[in-house]
Formats: C-alpha cells, sequence, structure tokens
C-alpha cells in the first residue's frame, strides 16, 4: 500500500521559531482523528492504521507516533464524538425555543447513529468501556436533563417523559436505520418524525412526514441484505 510522504517533522530553518513544528504536529494529529472518525463511521473497526493514514494523507508512521495502536485512536474518537455530542446540548440549550432545542437534539443523536456504522462497535471494542460510559454520562446527563424539563416547563413536551425515554426513542430509530441502510439509507427521519410527534405536547403542530416510508420491495431487499450479512 502507497502512503503520502506527509511528515509530522519538517525541516526547520535556522531562526524559525519552535512553534511551528508543534502546530504541524497538531495539524496531523487532527487529519488523523478526522479521517478515522469518517473511516469508523463508515466501514466500522475493520479499518486498519494503514487505512487511516491513507485517508489523512500522512506516512502510517506519523499515525504510529500520535497513537500506538487502533485502540488509542478509537478512545480519541470516542471522546471527540461525546464532546460534540455534548456541544449540541449547550447549544440546544441556547435555543429560545424549548421544543426546537429539543428536536435538534434528537435529530443530532438519530442522524449520529444512522450514519455511524462504526459507533457501536466502538462502544463494545473499547477496553475501558465502563469508565468511558461514566464520562459520557457524566457530559451528557445534566444537560439532557435541562433540555427535556424546559420542554416540559414550556408544555410543549408529555409531562410524562423523561431523559432515558429520549435515549430509547434514538435506539428505536437507530435499528430501523439499520434495517433500511442497504436500500433507504434516509428513511430513518420519517421514524424519527413519527416519535417526536408521538411525545410533543398536545397544543404542537405535528411535524410533516417528507419521507416516504419503506415500500414493500426495499422491506424485502433489506431484509435479503441482512441475511446475507448473517450467512458470512
Amino acid at each position: 500500500m502507497n502512503h503520502a510522504t506527509v511528515s509530522d517533522e519538517p525541516a526547520i530553518a535556522a531562526g524559525q521559531p519552535p512553534r511551528r513544528l508543534r502546530a504541524d504536529a497538531a495539524r496531523n494529529q487532527q487529519r488523523i482523528i478526522a479521517a478515522a472518525r469518517e473511516l469508523f463511521a463508515e466501514h466500522g473497526l475493520e479499518i486498519t492504521l494503514d487505512d487511516v493514514a491513507d485517508k489523512a494523507g500522512v506516512g502510517v508512521g506519523t499515525v504510529y507516533r500520535r497513537f500506538a495502536n487502533k485502540q488509542e485512536l478509537i478512545s480519541e474518537v470516542f471522546d471527540q464524538n461525546v464532546e460534540a455530542f455534548g456541544q449540541a446540548i449547550d447549544a440546544a440549550l441556547q435555543q429560545s425555543d424549548p421544543w426546537q432545542g429539543l428536536s435538534d437534539v434528537f435529530e443530532y443523536a438519530c442522524q449520529h447513529m444512522a450514519t455511524n456504522r462504526g459507533l457501536a462497535e466502538v462502544l463494545l471494542e473499547m477496553r475501558d468501556s465502563m469508565e468511558r460510559f461514566a464520562c459520557m454520562r457524566d457530559r451528557i446527563r445534566p444537560g439532557m436533563h435541562e433540555v427535556v424539563q424546559r420542554a416540559k416547563d414550556a408544555g410543549v413536551l408529555q409531562p410524562e417523559i423523561e431523559p432515558g425515554d429520549l435515549f430509547a426513542m434514538v435506539n428505536m430509530v437507530d435499528a430501523v436505520a439499520g434495517f433500511a441502510r442497504p436500500v433507504n439509507p434516509e428513511v430513518w427521519r420519517r421514524y424519527m418524525a413519527l416519535i417526536l410527534n408521538g411525545v410533543r405536547g398536545d397544543s404542537v403542530p405535528r411535524l410533516p412526514l417528507t419521507i416516504a416510508p419503506l415500500t414493500e420491495d426495499e422491506v424485502e431487499r433489506a431484509k435479503s441484505a441482512i441475511w446475507e450479512c448473517r450467512k458470512r
């Protein structure tokens, strides 16, 4: 496999500030992590560090200088995913409309799960998964509670709904997305809208169902795709 020869240790001319080197190394690290996030999302954990190097446009040695093995890279990608979700929750809390804030968070979570094949695999692969889950809970839970409570206080969310319900609802959408991905990768949006419509306060207009349901042919083809995967 051919690798790009971008190095994180370029030659430094006399008098050049040393922080130039650190900036290049930091940029390479971000390129590596961005490439890994994209590859994990598309292909799951089947990828190699060589694949990441190719995608990032750096030499494989650069990847190994930053991450001793794939496990370290998996953990870093997971941490960044958690932080991005936390930032989405923070943004939702800045929304003046509590229902829009809740909808934004729910859509972010559904889209992230529906388009990220490797996320569930990453969670299972991490050796320190219990500690990672605790960190995720500490970063995510307080904001999610506030997002839900704001919506209930405003009367736009049914009072019986709790934060744990939203995580269950995300997994419902993800189950549909996983089933339909080979034949209709966008149909999960329909079921996301159906679920949100089901928990809205009675006075709030329902979301339009802009995505058509799966056709009978798509259902059969999706079943066939699952069967083929199980035979491998």
